[in-house]
């Protein structure tokens, strides 16, 4: 086994404010004694998230068992989902700052299975993945994430099963989305359909298109985490991963 000293992109605050979490559930359980002490065992959930590395990797590299590489990002990544706003907060945090509109965006995150496995196939991006849904604000920063369903879910679709559209109606926020989401009801505006558009609809798509664009950085930002470019664990743990995500790359934005 060869051994190199490797760098992740993330910044000393985030390593503190995840080893913080660990730190603080730890004395909340009453776990006296770990292989590794929280800001190690942050450290390994970080590079994992940000640099998918696989846990033989992770076991190898911080001199653990793979089944203790495993608890440890499990156990960090549900203290982390578990700060992620629910959908009705998001929203009231969102009006309480004063955007004047949000920006709604399906992503898909690959996955590593089978063409059997038809549910999770999607026609429009032709590969195997899960179906999230992302909130963000017109310069790009997250502010929801949903659960996963499977790849072949139609993006309107998976906005009306997680509610979103109602919780958007509710909350009175203007929404910009792309074609997908063509029948929205609610505050929901999308681009005009068609090839044959009058002027002022193409006019009205561009300036569409303009708003809504910084907005969908959100799913870049999301992708910058490497864990989620391909998932080799279970498909229905995209979701639990893009909440933990969303939590560490807000705080990065904000703290790095």
């Amino acid at each position: 086994m060869l051994f190199y000293r490797a760098a992740v992109d993330l910044s000393r605050p985030t390593l503190n404010y995840v080893a913080g979490i660990i730190r603080r559930h730890h004395k909340a359980i009453g776990s006296v004694w770990r292989r590794l002490n929280p800001a190690q065992q942050a450290l390994l959930v970080l590079i994992y998230l940000r640099k998918g590395e696989t846990y033989n990797e992770l076991a190898s590299g911080f001199g653990v068992s793979v089944a203790t590489a495993w608890r440890y990002v499990e156990e960090t990544v549900a203290l982390l989902r578990a700060r992620a706003p629910k959908l009705d907060r998001a929203l009231r945090n969102a009006a309480r700052d004063g955007l004047r509109y949000l920006v709604l965006d399906g992503m898909l995150i690959p996955i590593d299975r089978v063409r059997a496995d038809r549910p999770y196939y999607s026609a429009k991006h032709r590969m195997h993945g899960m179906n999230i849904q992302v909130i963000a604000s017109p310069d790009g920063t997250i502010i929801w994430t949903s659960g996963s369903l499977p790849g072949s879910t139609h993006d309107l679709t998976a906005a009306r099963i997680w509610a979103v559209l109602r919780a958007l109606a509710q909350a009175g926020m203007l929404t910009l989305a792309d074609k997908g989401y063509q029948g929205a009801e609610g505050p929901v505006a999308t681009p005009y359909k068609g090839r044959n558009k009058p002027l002022s609809q193409k006019a009205a798509n561009r300036s569409h298109a303009r708003l809504r664009g910084p907005g969908e950085r959100a799913n870049a930002q999301l992708k910058g985490w490497r864990i989620l470019r391909k998932l080799r664990c279970c498909p229905h743990k995209a979701g639990q991963l893009c909440k933990a995500i969303a939590v560490l790359q807000n705080y990065e934005l904000a703290h790095g």
